[in-house]
């Protein structure tokens, strides 16, 4: 296959002890049909992974962090440092179709209201699979995942989703520095969602690229789909997440279901034996809220916003249908 540069791309992988999986991912990149500019951001790793980026991938750039300082930090460092239109967001534990890139620019050209767009995640063990192919996001607090564990062939269709996830998303960096990058307030978890939620209140669109694949192991920094870690950030997460994008009257409006969701995740921690856990992190979310970094990152209700934040209801009782249904 002919490889080329590509001058509008950089792909930032934030790293954080992925040694199991950082070679496989550089590999699958620079064999590629289009080359593209390689930030990789270390959260402070005691693996040895940016040893390894550093040895094996001397052409990809390293930005070492002396400590962890998460997901959002981390993306935000190499978007920063990026000098193309557009940055693609990678999880360490993916491997990238040849053609990926190249599909994602393409599909980004022709779409020029397009904030994000998200690749085609197809689990790595079974390939047959999807493990995503774009949020949802749903009046109970819920965030899931569209299309997991469908059959891969079933989303041909490049369609609106409500945000992508950034383990593997195409950004197009001028909107985001228009809207703000990621908020680092999240450390982890929900903040794709966050970002993705206010590009829409700004009136772009988010979008699912098909034919753009990537294959994702899933759960290889956190080591589980639950755990007391993430079941923590995640429940103090998601309370900021709904205070910063809500205005006063659409929280009123929506509360019912919003009580309903923390209640059910609540029964459901419980009987996993996490319910401490999901009880302090919405101790901690209601302190961020509450402070001054929180509410200096509310998105103020414009006007003329108006029928971004409609579409946006729209989008939050549909995808509870959806959730409701699966």
């Amino acid at each position: 296959m002919e490889q080329r540069k590509t001058e509008l791309t950089t792909v930032v992988i934030p790293n954080y002890n992925g040694i199991a999986y950082m070679e496989n991912c550089l590999k699958s990149l620079y064999a590629g049909s289009r080359i593209p500019e390689i930030i990789v951001v270390d959260n402070a790793s005691k693996d040895g992974s940016d040893v390894l980026v550093r040895e094996k991938f001397p052409e990809a750039e390293l930005i070492s962090f002396p400590e962890n300082k998460g997901f959002s930090a981390a993306v935000n460092a190499g978007i920063r440092a990026a000098g193309t239109p557009y940055v693609f967001l990678l999880n360490n534990d993916t491997t990238t179709d040849p053609l990926c890139i190249e599909h994602l620019e393409e599909a980004m050209e022709k779409e020029s209201n397009c904030f994000s767009m998200e690749a085609k995640m197809i689990q790595m063990r079974e390939k047959e699979k999807l493990d995503g192919a774009g949020d949802y996001y749903c009046l109970l607090g819920f965030a899931f995942a569209r299309g997991k564990d469908q059959p891969v062939e079933k989303y041909q269709k490049c369609d609106r989703i409500f945000s992508a996830c950034a383990g593997a998303a195409i950004y197009r960096k001028e909107l985001l520095e228009k809207i703000g990058l990621f908020d680092e307030a999240h450390f982890a978890y929900l903040e794709d969602v966050d970002v993705g939620y206010r590009a829409n209140l700004y009136g772009y669109r988010n979008l699912f690229a098909p034919d753009a694949a990537v294959y994702h192991a899933g759960s290889a920094v956190s080591g589980s789909r639950h755990n007391p870690f993430k079941v923590e950030l995640t429940a103090r997460n998601n309370l900021y997440l709904i205070y910063k994008n809500m205005p006063p009257l659409q929280l009123l409006i929506n509360l019912p279901f919003l009580l309903l969701g923390i209640l059910i995740k609540g029964v459901y921690f419980v009987r996993k034996g996490m319910g401490k856990s999901y009880l302090s992190g919405l101790k901690k979310g209601i302190s961020l809220c509450a402070s001054k970094e929180g509410r200096e990152q509310r998105v103020h209700f414009k006007l003329k916003r108006l029928p971004f934040y409609l579409w946006t209801e729209w989008e939050l009782l549909l995808n509870t249908l959806r959730r409701l249904c699966f």
